[in-house]
C-alpha cells in the first residue's frame, strides 16, 4: 500500500539574516557621505519598519542600500511591502515597510487553485498561513512545487516538510 507524500507550501524569511542587513544597512549609512549630518533611521517594530529620511533622494538610496545587502543575505525583496511616502515633521519622510510572512487568505487560494487546475491528481489543503500539498506521485509534486516557483505571487515561497 502506497503512503502519501505531501509538502507545505510557506512564505518565510530568516530573521537573524534581516536584522544582519538592517545593521550592515546602518552601519554603511554611517559610514557614507552623503548620509554624513543627516536624518535616516530604520526602526524595527512587530512585522514592519519604520523609515525615516529627510528627502525623497536619500530614501531611495537607503531603499537601494538596503536592498542590496538583502540581496546578498539571502532575503527576497518581495518580502518588502513598501509603502508611501508621507511627512513626518519637518523635512523629514517616514515609510512604513510591512514584512510579509505567510500566506494571506487571497494568496493561498491562488496556490491552491492553481494546483488544483494544473495538476488534477494532487489534492490541496489551506492550514492557516501555509498550503499543504498531498500525491501519491513525488515526481508529480516535484513538478508542482517547479511550476510553483514560476507562479506570479507578490511573496516568496519556500517549501517545507517534504515526505
Amino acid at each position: 500500500m502506497a503512503a502519501d507524500n505531501s509538502f507545505d507550501v510557506v512564505s518565510e524569511y530568516d530573521e537573524q539574516e534581516l536584522k544582519n542587513a538592517l545593521d550592515q544597512t546602518r552601519r554603511e549609512i554611517a559610514t557614507r557621505y552623503d548620509f554624513r549630518d543627516a536624518t535616516a533611521e530604520i526602526k524595527e517594530e512587530k512585522g514592519e519598519l519604520v523609515i525615516r529620511v529627510d528627502g525623497d533622494l536619500r530614501l531611495k538610496a537607503l531603499r537601494d542600500i538596503l536592498e542590496s545587502k538583502s540581496v546578498k543575505r539571502g532575503i527576497d525583496l518581495r518580502t518588502y511591502d513598501w509603502g508611501k511616502a508621507e511627512a513626518a515633521g519637518g523635512d523629514t519622510l517616514r515609510v512604513h515597510v510591512k514584512l510579509r510572512k505567510g500566506l494571506d487568505d487571497v494568496a493561498a487560494k491562488k496556490i491552491a487553485k492553481f494546483i488544483r487546475d494544473t495538476f488534477p491528481k494532487v489534492k490541496t489543503q489551506i492550514q492557516g498561513e501555509a498550503v499543504r500539498v498531498t500525491g501519491k506521485s513525488r515526481d508529480e509534486l516535484q513538478e508542482v512545487m517547479a511550476s510553483l516557483k514560476d507562479l506570479d505571487v507578490e511573496r516568496p515561497l519556500q517549501f517545507e516538510n517534504y515526505r
